[in-house]
Order: C-alpha cells, then sequence, then structure tokens
C-alpha cells in the first residue's frame, strides 16, 4: 500500500514546533499508520512550503490513499500558503481519491467543498477531547467499526466546522465541535487518532505560553499535565486513549477500506473488459 501524506504546516508554524523537539508532523504520522501496517509506503508533501511545486493527475493517481496532517494555520486567514492547500484540496476531491484528513484536513475539506470553518466562541480544544458521541449514522459507517460509542481522543485546535459541505455527513461531535465527517471517498476527524500521549505532551509544552494568556491552565495545571502526559496514569484516563488498537481504530479502518477498495477495482476491470469483449463479439 502506497500512501500519500500531505503537510499541513508553513515554515514559520512548523518552525515554532520543531524548536521543542517535535518529530516532523509526516514521520510521526508514518510511523503510527506503520504501527497498524509495517509494509506501507510513504511519499511527503509540503505545499505551504513548497509554494511552486506542481502535482499532476497521474502523480495523485499513483498512491492507494492519501492523508492530511493538522496544521497550526487557521483557513480565514487566507494567506498564499493556505490558498495554495484549497487549491489542492479542491483538485483531490475532483478527482474523487481516497483521503483522511486529521483536524487540519478536515477543515481544509470542509471550505474547499463549500463549507465554513471559523474561530470556535467556545475556545480552545487542546489535550484532550472528551466524550466524543458517534451518532446513529456514525454507528453505521466502517469508519468507526468497533469504536465505542462514546470516546475521547487527542485534539488541538482553535477552529471548528460551523457548516458542513452539503455533500458530506456527520459522524460524531462533542460539547464542543462537530468532530468526524465523511463525504464520498473523504474521511475526516477533528481531533487526532495518529496522536499520544507523548507528541500531545510535546505540543502542549510548545504551546503553554498560548495557553497561559488564554487562560485556558494555570501554570501549575500545565505543567501538571506535560509531566502526566510523559507517563499518564492508567487510572485517569479512557482506554480509547491508553489503547493503540482503540485510538487508531479510524485509521485502522481506514486502510482496510482501502486495501478492499484496490483489491475489487481491478476485479470490476477485468469483468468490464471481458464484457465488452464478449458484446464485441456478439456483434
Amino acid at each position: 500500500m502506497n500512501l500519500l501524506i500531505v503537510n499541513g504546516y508553513d515554515k514559520n508554524g512548523w518552525g515554532k514546533l520543531a524548536r521543542y523537539g517535535l518529530q516532523p508532523i509526516c514521520e510521526f504520522y508514518r510511523d503510527q499508520l506503520k504501527i497498524i501496517n509495517s509494509k506501507i509506503k510513504t511519499t511527503f508533501i509540503y505545499p505551504s512550503m513548497n509554494l511552486d511545486e506542481n502535482y499532476d493527475e497521474s502523480f495523485i493517481k499513483s498512491f492507494t490513499g492519501i492523508v492530511w496532517t493538522g496544521s497550526s494555520l487557521n483557513i480565514y486567514d487566507n494567506t498564499r500558503e493556505i490558498k495554495n492547500q484549497i487549491s489542492l484540496m479542491k483538485k483531490l476531491s475532483k478527482l474523487k481519491v481516497n483521503m483522511f484528513g486529521s483536524c487540519w484536513g478536515m477543515q481544509l475539506f470542509t471550505v474547499a467543498n463549500g463549507g465554513t470553518v471559523k474561530k470556535n466562541p467556545k475556545g480552545r480544544e487542546i489535550g484532550i477531547a472528551y466524550n466524543i458521541s458517534i451518532n446513529k449514522y456514525g454507528a453505521h459507517h466502517p469508519m468507526y467499526k468497533d469504536k465505542p460509542l462514546i470516546f475521547d481522543a487527542f485534539a488541538s485546535h482553535i477552529d471548528h466546522i460551523s457548516q458542513k459541505p452539503n455533500s458530506s455527513h456527520v459522524l460524531s461531535d462533542n460539547h464542543y465541535s462537530i468532530q468526524s465527517l465523511v463525504s464520498n471517498k473523504f474521511w475526516g476527524t477533528q481531533y487526532h487518532p495518529e496522536f499520544n500521549f507523548k507528541y500531545t505532551g510535546q505540543i502542549l509544552n510548545a504551546r503553554k505560553n498560548i495557553l497561559l494568556k488564554e487562560k485556558l491552565f494555570s501554570k501549575n495545571q500545565i505543567q501538571g499535565l506535560i509531566k502526566d502526559f510523559k507517563r499518564p496514569n492508567n487510572k485517569s484516563y479512557s482506554q480509547s486513549l491508553l489503547k493503540d488498537t482503540l485510538r487508531h481504530k479510524e485509521l485502522k479502518n481506514w486502510l482496510s477500506y482501502l486495501r478492499k477498495n484496490s483489491l475489487v477495482s481491478p476485479f470490476l476491470k477485468v469483468i468490464q473488459t471481458k464484457f465488452v469483449i464478449e458484446f464485441l463479439t456478439w456483434l
């Protein structure tokens, strides 16, 4: 299986995190996917760093699926870096390729397909998104196969989907915002199924000054969280955070969906070819 991972960060945004020793986001995402399937091959692209790079249709269609990472960008800022990613998302949506978007990836898909993303009046959701509830549509969607109907997930975002694309279906939400949606061949989550305690703790550490300024946490609280995330107490957190098998469920289900589709497509082509040959022979 060959996947394309799209880095959602621009140089400035990633530079601020890199100073705190975070593993590059594409590499981290790849490593989490390899926990699920060690045979996955990946390629990285950086549309908000390599602004003049062009990705043609043959390149895009050479991949089984495409993953969009998170980002520190705010889509309503409408900079060249953001416009570049919106343009690419529109192109991929038209090509109807299989995509999975975490956080920024889902927001990007929303705007590229006629929806709206705004700063959430409820403020920032960071660290853990609690009590995400899967609705009736989500309970029957393959994204949430074997996922608890109510779960917690790692999160880091201040924006939310205020109006979803007409073609999409919401699968889950919590008190804060829409937490997942799907549309045709796109699966997206507002939270981060790829994150773990260590990586989320590093993000908290990198953004602690912002969090203190916004008065989301006291200094003691943020220091306590960062320390706790290094060695999480099993009694303090839900199994959906502690167990990779539950935390990764959306990604595992997406990879299974890709594998099944990749097996079906060649079979259909053979059937179609056989039908055409028989039809021409009959003529």
